[in-house]
């Protein structure tokens, strides 16, 4: 049984790292040596471009990627690496959303089939099936008759709703989910996040957030975690994070999200990063950051930094915004 002040999720130094097909030990690290936690009912967020490893730290906590090495405890039961049968009963309690709700639904299976998915595997009969379908189809904000339709019948933003109703199936206590709303249509996503709040306030809910998009974060996210080549720069509340990023990866996210006022958008200085993410193959001795990064100085090359607190409320790995303190 879980204790009341112990978090519901605890990652600690995870890491993913892939052999290289034909070279000589080579490993592609990506995801090398994160450690956070989620509570019961709140939102972390991972963010970052592409390849940071924020998605694959996703499949790692749910067993569609391999755990290299490190700790993954779901209500303090260790479940980075469990069999078939066990990974098959963690599923009532963490469910995936993924990105794109056409490729997550069959076509030739009807609404309420594709539902019913979940209460199958587990062994459900079928008059509790058709009844908890109606349940989640109502709970995501569709009728019930939605249910004898196919995906093809459907727009995105409903697609979403029934890949939604579908991961909720068999009532998780935690929802991974991988970019929710970049593949809808910018009118549709303020729908879907305005529906996960409002299950999240209903069921209680935990979420781990997976997106690139900074100004959805702010919104949903309660933490957030910067990731980049495989590592987290900077992670604290997400109102801390926002008001003052210390980290100058996490402040080039942030201003590129677009403001509402023109006027405001046009004068603002924007913080262009140059050159593109190191390959996590040969990633950089020092700080992961140090390629790109505006502040270097020569120490960066050589030191890798660690997470360090400061003023502003966040942890920052920066040798220059956040130093380590001296030793006594």
């Amino acid at each position: 049984m879980i204790e009341p002040d112990s978090p519901l999720l605890s990652v600690r130094n995870l890491k993913v790292h892939f052999p290289v097909r034909g070279s000589d030990g080579g490993v592609v690290k990506a995801v090398d040596g994160i450690s956070f936690d989620i509570s019961s009912g709140r939102t972390v967020a991972l963010v970052g471009e592409s390849g940071c490893g924020k998605s694959t730290t996703a499949y790692a906590i749910i067993g569609l990627e391999p755990v290299s090495s490190g700790s993954i405890r779901f209500e303090g039961r260790e479940i980075a690496h469990l069999d078939r049968q066990a990974r098959r009963d963690l599923a009532t309690e963490i469910q995936i959303v993924f990105q794109d709700p056409s490729a997550a639904l069959n076509p030739k299976m009807t609404i309420g089939d594709s539902i019913s998915e979940p209460l199958i595997i587990q062994g459900w009969r079928r008059d509790k099936r058709m009844q908890r379908v109606r349940e989640l189809l109502d709970l995501v904000g569709l009728p019930a008759a939605y249910a004898e339709r196919t995906p093809n019948a459907l727009s995105g933003g409903q697609r979403q709703r029934v890949v939604i109703a579908r991961a909720l199936a068999l009532s998780p206590k935690l929802l991974v989910l991988d970019e929710p709303v970049s593949a809808l249509d910018v009118s549709i996503r303020s729908q879907i996040l305005n529906l996960l709040m409002e299950l999240q306030k209903e069921l209680g809910l935990s979420y781990l957030f997976i997106s690139h998009d900074l100004s959805v974060v702010r919104h949903l996210a309660d933490d957030v975690i910067v990731m980049y080549l495989g590592t987290v720069v900077e992670e604290g509340g997400a109102e801390a994070l926002f008001e003052a990023p210390r980290h100058p990866y996490t402040q080039a996210l942030i201003s590129a999200i677009p403001l509402p006022d023109p006027r405001t958008q046009r004068s603002r200085e924007r913080i262009i990063l140059k050159g593109d993410l190191p390959s996590p193959l040969n990633p950089p001795t020092g700080c992961p950051f140090v390629g790109r990064c505006p502040i270097r100085i020569e120490a960066c090359s050589s030191i890798r930094p660690s997470l360090q607190s400061v003023p502003s409320g966040t942890r920052a790995a920066c040798l220059v915004r956040a130093p380590a303190p001296l030793a006594a």
